[in-house]
C-alpha cells in the first residue's frame, strides 16, 4: 500500500491560498490526468467495494462522480449520483445538512435504491463530514444499508472521521491517505 499511497501523493498538487487565503487546497487534477495513478486509485476502490460488500456504488457530487463511476464499473456494480438539490428530475429523497455558514441539500432518485442494497459512499476528500454525514442518512431513508465510506484523502485536522463513526454505525471509514 506504501508504493500506491507515494504514487497517488506525488500526483496531487497543493495550491496555497485557494479558493481563499489561507488554505492549501489538494488539486487531483493532475491525478486524474495521469493513466497510472487515476487506475491505481480506481483498483483501491473498487476493492474497497468488494471487501465491504456493495452492491451500489453512491458518488458524492461531484468529484465522486469522476472516481464513483469508473470504481463502480470496475468493481461490477451499480452507479448512483447523490446530487445537490434541484439537479435530478422525478421523484427524489432529499436531505438538508449544515454547513459553516448555512445550510445546503443533496437528493437521490429513491427508485434508484432498496432494502436489498448495501452501499458505498465514495468522494475525492472526507472534511469536516457534514455533506457524507447526509449522504449516509439519505441511503438509510431510501431503505438501503450503508456498506462503507471511502475516500481518495481524509484531512485528519478538519475532524470528520470522529463525526462520522456514529453515523456510519459500525461501517468502514477507508481513506487512501490521510493528509
Amino acid at each position: 500500500m506504501t508504493d500506491i499511497k507515494e504514487l497517488l501523493l506525488s500526483r496531487i498538487r497543493d495550491v496555497a491560498d485557494y479558493p481563499e487565503p489561507g488554505v492549501m487546497f489538494k488539486d487531483i487534477t493532475p491525478l486524474l490526468a495521469d493513466p497510472a495513478a487515476f487506475t491505481a486509485l480506481t483498483d483501491a476502490l473498487a476493492e474497497i467495494a468488494e471487501r465491504t460488500g456493495a452492491t451500489k456504488v453512491v458518488g458524492l457530487e461531484a468529484r465522486g462522480f469522476i472516481l464513483g463511476a469508473p470504481v463502480a464499473v470496475r468493481a461490477g456494480l451499480g452507479f448512483i449520483p447523490v446530487r445537490k438539490a434541484g439537479k435530478l428530475p422525478g421523484a427524489t429523497l432529499a436531505q438538508t445538512y449544515d454547513l459553516e455558514y448555512g445550510s445546503a441539500e443533496i437528493e437521490v432518485h429513491a427508485e434508484d435504491l432498496s432494502a436489498h442494497d448495501r452501499v458505498l459512499i465514495v468522494d475525492d476528500v472526507l472534511a469536516t463530514g457534514g455533506t457524507a454525514e447526509a449522504a449516509i442518512q439519505l441511503i438509510r431513508r431510501a431503505g438501503a444499508e450503508v456498506s462503507g465510506l471511502a475516500v481518495l484523502m481524509e484531512l485528519g485536522f478538519l475532524a470528520g472521521r470522529p463525526r462520522l463513526e456514529p453515523a456510519l454505525d459500525g461501517a468502514p471509514l477507508e481513506a487512501l491517505l490521510v493528509v
